[in-house]
């Protein structure tokens, strides 16, 4: 059973309105889309008033955060533009920005509560540099979302900068499967087998959503999460979004296989709801009731996984600064 406050959420998102100088960016056709029109309304959030609503947004989230029972910390991701051949930012192309700097000065803020998840695309000119400011700037991992920045991450052009998260010791959280929240381009990218050139240069890579493509029942990415669990030992994947019904399959195929549980890592998806639909009628029903009485998404991923057998560390485990880990490190979820 996962002891009260043990766990690290490495997938959770800090979402922010431009304003000032916090570096952020959202396109005009990203602001009409129905998921962040709905994002805007469950929130309570005024795009009209971009400072208070990111101010809410931030307090949102710490307040659910802080009432966790099991969470202690949550690292909050960045978004990262498109960027062309030359390696730069193509704003038309992008539809969603939350800067580097946006994300470690909250992280500076609330050093106690949050981790800094910043973004890097790698077709970016100063991606080694931005590796190495963003390390000495106290950052706990790299988030990309391939699809969404247009990139191909098995491109062996990228080689200095896999070498450059290697040799920081930065996790390289990366996206996989299709991607519905912001507007893919070429949903190809998404295959983790293109994760394989980051794994070969020494990075530590964690396959965002356990390697669920996404789409319902079907499941291809299942043979090569097998396979990377089998062959690196510096592979990883979260949970995060693993009860949205697009991914039951995957969430339950994990929970009748412990050999993979070693290699899966907390994360929620913040703030993207948790289901316990995959728990009906496959727990009992005191752990169903529990379930659903549970309103906090924190502790809700953390039941619906445990009632569903699925182990699962926290990625403090995986970090150098001990500093920054919970009492029980090594600890794997039964």
């Amino acid at each position: 059973m996962t002891t009260a406050k043990s766990l690290i959420d490495c997938h959770v998102h800090l979402a922010a309105l431009p304003e000032g100088d916090n570096g952020c960016y959202i396109s005009p056709k990203m602001l009409k889309s129905p998921l962040f029109r709905f994002l805007l309304w469950k929130h309570r959030l005024s795009p009209d008033k971009p400072r208070e609503a990111n101010h809410k947004y931030l307090n949102d989230l710490l307040e659910e955060l802080r009432a966790s029972r099991y969470v202690q910390k949550a690292v909050i991701l960045g978004m990262d533009g498109v960027y062309d051949g030359n390696g730069r930012l193509v704003k038309e192309h992008t539809d969603f920005l939350i800067s580097n700097d946006y994300v470690l000065n909250t992280t500076k803020a609330y050093p106690d509560e949050l981790l800094a998840g910043v973004s890097i695309n790698p077709q970016r000119q100063d991606a080694v540099e931005e590796v190495t400011r963003c390390a000495e700037a106290g950052a706990t991992l790299v988030k990309v979302l391939p699809n969404a920045q247009q990139f191909n991450p098995a491109d062996p052009r990228y080689k200095p900068f896999y070498r450059a998260l290697a040799d920081r010791k930065l996790p390289f959280l990366s996206h996989v499967g299709y991607e519905f929240s912001l507007i893919g381009k070429d949903q190809s990218v998404g295959d983790p087998d293109r994760l394989r050139l980051a794994l070969d240069e020494g990075v530590t890579v964690i396959a965002a959503h356990a390697c669920s493509y996404g789409l319902i029942l079907y499941e291809k990415f299942i043979p090569t999460l097998h396979d990377f669990a089998r062959r690196y030992p510096n592979f990883y994947a979260d949970i995060s979004a693993l009860t949205l019904p697009n991914r039951f399959r995957m969430l339950l195929h994990l929970g009748k296989h412990p050999e993979l549980q070693d290699h899966l890592l907390f994360g929620t998806d913040y703030p993207l709801s948790v289901f316990h639909v995959a728990a009906w009628g496959r727990v009992g029903l005191g752990a169903l009731g529990r379930m659903i009485r549970t309103k906090n998404r924190f502790d809700r991923q953390v039941e619906v996984c445990e009632g569903l057998n699925l182990g699962f560390r926290s990625i403090g485990d995986l970090l150098s600064d001990s500093a920054t880990r919970g009492d029980d490190q090594w600890r794997i979820v039964t």
